[in-house]
């Protein structure tokens, strides 16, 4: 009878899968508020689905390949959507002077009641998922080619 080797999962395909899954999650929701809800997102929402919904393909073949291409290709678009949500936080928070106005009064709005989640409105919600797919990214130790 033949011994079978059976690898573990490690540290960094959960940390990686954690990242895959927080990128597939807002990808979906935006979809959803976009084409089921039909509701238009704004110009900086626009920016961010931008730096988003690459990033479900890339975490994908990074966890598929088991190599480090998530931190070398995933990493600058999620620390640019961190610096777009940041300022459209900023904005919604009231925090940054509303010299560029994303949401107008007849157009697209997520400063809207009812673009909340749980709550929470939808620019701190990609603010959130930003800073997360970062940390997982940063926390990875395997491979970072």
């Amino acid at each position: 009878m033949t011994a079978t080797k059976t690898r573990g999962v490690t540290r960094d395909e959960l940390t990686l899968l954690a990242a895959f899954l927080i990128a597939l999650t807002a990808t979906l929701g935006a979809l959803f508020i976009g084409e089921v809800l039909g509701q238009m997102p704004c110009v900086l929402c626009w920016y961010q689905r931008i730096a988003m919904f690459p990033l479900v393909p890339i975490l994908t073949i990074s966890l598929w390949r088991n190599d480090g291409v998530a931190r070398l290709y995933g990493l600058p678009l999620a620390l640019a959507g961190l610096v777009l949500a940041g300022w459209h936080s900023g904005l919604y928070a009231g925090l940054i002077p509303k010299a560029v106005a994303p949401c107008t009064k007849d157009g697209p709005s997520c400063t809207d009641q009812a673009q909340t989640i749980l709550s929470v409105p939808i620019p701190y919600l990609a603010l959130l998922a930003f800073a997360a797919i970062i940390v997982c990214l940063l926390s990875l130790k395997g491979k970072r080619s």
